[in-house]
């Protein structure tokens, strides 16, 4: 009984209510199909311009283009673009009408015509000049044994300004006696040899002398400046005696040692050596 009067007086249990909110799915996520909407349009049309690309006639794709031409800041008549519009009639990749007209389609390539030897407007080199002189050259060297022998110190080189003949030195020939611009008996008969070969060919004529970068042992104003300069001069001299006419040389200039053909070794003899050059 008493158990049973406990239970009267206990207070009642409170009573819990649980709310369950159900949400149906379709109402937040909803974005990646747009984006994915977007994706497939963008698709479509990539695949439909590969398509139109590949089954259209080049005058259809022109068309195309024609449609899709954008305005120009500046309108001209008779322009590229639709007939009815600001383009006048006419593709963007059709030859406009300026008063020089340059055909910028694209689809022609320019040819320079030139022959074998080209020249100063076609911009082509001497090698049929070069050819025709070295054999020329090639012929009075062998003539005698001496010649045949300095065959080794003349170099012929085609450059930009005309065809240069270097005259080396090394160390069992020298053009000039030690320190002096007096030509030795071989250099006067290699000269010679030149002269004949460059005299019945046409342009102006520059002499350049070049030194080694060996320093001058005595004092008295003499140095490499003046010895090259001197050894230029010498050698026109030495042409103008061979038959070559006096007008046609342009320049004598004097180097020193400046333009080193042995870079490594300034005191090299084949830094020693006179430069012809036949101008174009």
């Amino acid at each position: 009984m008493a158990s049973a009067a406990r239970g009267k007086n206990e207070p009642p249990r409170p009573i819990i209510v649980k709310k369950v909110t159900v949400v149906a799915g379709g109402h937040h996520g909803g974005a990646w199909k747009v984006a994915y909407a977007d994706f497939v349009t963008a698709m479509m049309a990539f695949f439909l311009l590969l398509w139109l690309l590949g089954a259209t006639t080049e005058k259809q794709r022109k068309g195309i283009a024609d449609y899709f031409t954008p305005t120009l800041v500046k309108m001209r008549e008779a322009s590229a673009g639709s007939s009815a519009g600001l383009l006048g009639g006419s593709s963007i990749t059709d030859v406009d009408n300026y008063p020089h007209k340059a055909g910028q389609t694209g689809t022609r390539a320019l040819t320079i015509p030139r022959d074998a030897t080209g020249g100063p407007k076609e911009g082509g080199s001497n090698i049929k000049r070069v050819a025709r002189m070295n054999e020329a050259l090639q012929k009075r060297l062998d003539a005698t044994p001496l010649l045949r022998k300095l065959a080794r110190q003349v170099r012929m080189v085609d450059t930009t300004e005309g065809i240069r003949i270097d005259l080396v030195d090394d160390a069992d020939f020298s053009m000039f006696r030690l320190g002096t611009t007096l030509l030795t008996p071989e250099a006067m008969q290699l000269l010679r040899a030149i002269g004949d070969t460059v005299r019945p060919e046409l342009g102006g004529l520059t002499v350049r002398g070049h030194t080694d970068a060996t320093p001058w042992r005595t004092a008295g104003g003499a140095n490499n400046w003046s010895l090259s300069a001197g050894r230029a001069e010498a050698t026109r001299q030495a042409l103008m005696r061979n038959g070559i006419a006096e007008d046609r040389f342009r320049r004598i200039e004097g180097v020193a040692d400046r333009e080193l053909l042995i870079k490594d070794h300034p005191e090299d003899p084949r830094n020693r050596r006179i430069s012809i050059l036949l101008m174009k």
